[in-house]
């Protein structure tokens, strides 16, 4: 989903790539991945008390929305985490690759222990979407906590449990993440493997987190 920011809240100022290596200190290697990667970084839209008549919490005291303009339609995941440890405040990403769009973001949190510090989740997207893909207008709610949440929620592949708070459906994602892995190295281990008892046992090992897996997204139909 395409979100449409007030005007009022644009910004439309290019961020060098020289600040978020100031900032973040990446390695040689980070920088490469962004040299090869990102043509231009945008920082389009600033949703704040000011520009969206929205008043802040102790959690999300802004939100900023980033333009990243492509060379590939690749995009690896360290280079929004090196962005997102240089901004300290939550980020929305919109990466535009030749005609199309795609929205990904991290739940962005304080580290409890150190309020200077950010915790980061996995990243969750959208699927490239055309570039005239009509936007809808932003939710209405209460303040920007509850806008943030609102914003990552179409993100996420699975929908929420009843009364889910959203940092244990990121958990919950994580988790069902995991296992996909773990499903994944299984496979190819089965792929090579000779020995028919073995076959059988990793075959087991693979419907047992497929079963774990059904029960994270929809644990009731599980229990039923």
């Amino acid at each position: 989903m395409l979100f449409d920011y007030p005007i009022k809240a644009a910004f439309g100022r290019v961020l060098p790539k020289s600040k978020i290596y100031e900032h973040a200190g990446p390695s040689k290697g980070l920088k490469e991945l962004f040299v090869r990667q990102v043509d231009q970084i945008v920082w389009k839209y600033k949703l704040a008390p000011e520009t969206i008549n929205l008043p802040s919490t102790k959690a999300v005291g802004e939100i900023q929305i980033f333009h990243l303009s492509l060379k590939t339609g690749e995009l690896k995941d360290d280079v929004l985490r090196c962005i997102d440890k240089a901004v300290p405040f939550p980020i929305i990403f919109e990466l535009n690759y030749e005609d199309k769009c795609k929205v990904m973001a991290c739940y962005k949190r304080s580290n409890e222990a150190d309020s200077t510090k950010w915790v980061t989740s996995d990243y969750f997207g959208t699927q490239w979407l055309p570039q005239n893909t009509p936007r809808s207008a932003l939710p209405v709610v209460l303040n920007l906590t509850s806008l943030y949440e609102s914003l990552l929620d179409p993100l996420l592949p699975h929908k929420s449990l009843p009364q889910e708070p959203l940092a244990a459906r990121i958990a919950r994602m994580e988790s069902i993440r995991w296992k996909e892995h773990e499903i994944r190295q299984l496979e190819l281990r089965l792929q090579r493997e000779k020995q028919f008892n073995r076959k059988v046992e990793i075959n087991a090992e693979i419907r047992a987190i497929k079963l774990e897996i059904e029960g994270l997204i929809e644990p009731s139909r599980v229990r039923n």
